[in-house]
């Protein structure tokens, strides 16, 4: 079976961006042996289900944009960067057609922020504007290793790490996080330094709902970590099938 992992584009307000950002997610996916299969933003609700209808999985990727404050209730701050509408409102169309469905979702940096808030999180503005400044979470992308990252006993992420020596190391390029997580969503992993929320799963063992903080796209040739993130994703995804999804929203 071909397996088609719907992704939206990062941004509709800076095609430059897109054009950076989104090759590392399209080759990580295919090396772990998905097809793309790309949202446009600013398209009709119709004609993005009808995308959606071919779809095994979603991933929500970054943005260079901000999740907008006054869907978690509260007041922009000046620290907090400009929304993009199209991009959140295609979000809430990928993430209602998996939750329905119960499709995979995988949702890195501004993915994970964008589906907090969708489940009703909060999210901190921006680190520093908070006092969070232990741990320097936007260093560059150059940088693999920022800092280390704490996975839960008994999470998703535990099972997926592949065994070894010594503490995880992530990059980071983020200045906003999770600050409550949201509707049935478990913190899976915090950074140890300054307790900041790096990952959060959906509380189900039947329907794969994982959210990071870094970037495992950036790392995928040299983490075997990152694969794994991408595998497992990838492999649940093979495993869908729209009947059972239904069987399983209808018993519900």
């Amino acid at each position: 079976m071909t397996v088609k992992i719907a992704i939206p584009q990062p941004s509709s307000l800076d095609a430059a961006y897109n054009a950076r950002c989104l090759p590392p997610y399209i080759q990580a996916l295919q090396s772990a042996g998905a097809t793309i299969l790309l949202i446009p933003l600013g398209e009709r609700p119709a004609i993005v289900a009808k995308l959606l209808a071919g779809a095994h999985g979603v991933l929500l990727p970054g943005s260079r944009y901000d999740v907008d404050p006054q869907v978690y209730g509260e007041e922009r701050i000046p620290e907090c960067a400009e929304a993009d509408p199209a991009r959140a409102a295609v979000d809430e169309l990928l993430l209602q057609d998996a939750f329905n469905l119960r499709k995979p979702v995988f949702a890195i940096c501004f993915g994970i922020q964008s589906l907090n808030a969708w489940r009703g999180g909060s999210l901190v503005q921006d680190l520093p504007a908070a006092g969070l400044t232990a741990v320097d979470h936007a260093p560059g992308k150059q940088i693999d290793d920022a800092h280390p990252v704490r996975i839960a006993p008994g999470s998703r992420l535990e099972w997926i790490l592949p065994p070894a020596k010594g503490q995880l190391l992530v990059n980071s390029s983020h200045h906003q996080a999770v600050k409550l997580a949201g509707d049935n969503l478990r913190v899976t992993a915090i950074s140890p330094a300054d307790g900041l929320v790096e990952a959060v799963e959906l509380n189900s063992e039947d329907h794969f709902v994982v959210g990071v903080q870094w970037h495992p796209e950036r790392t995928y040739a040299r983490s075997a970590f990152s694969r794994a993130l991408f595998a497992a994703f990838v492999r649940e995804a093979e495993s869908w099938r729209p009947q059972a999804a239904r069987e399983s929203v209808a018993s519900a």
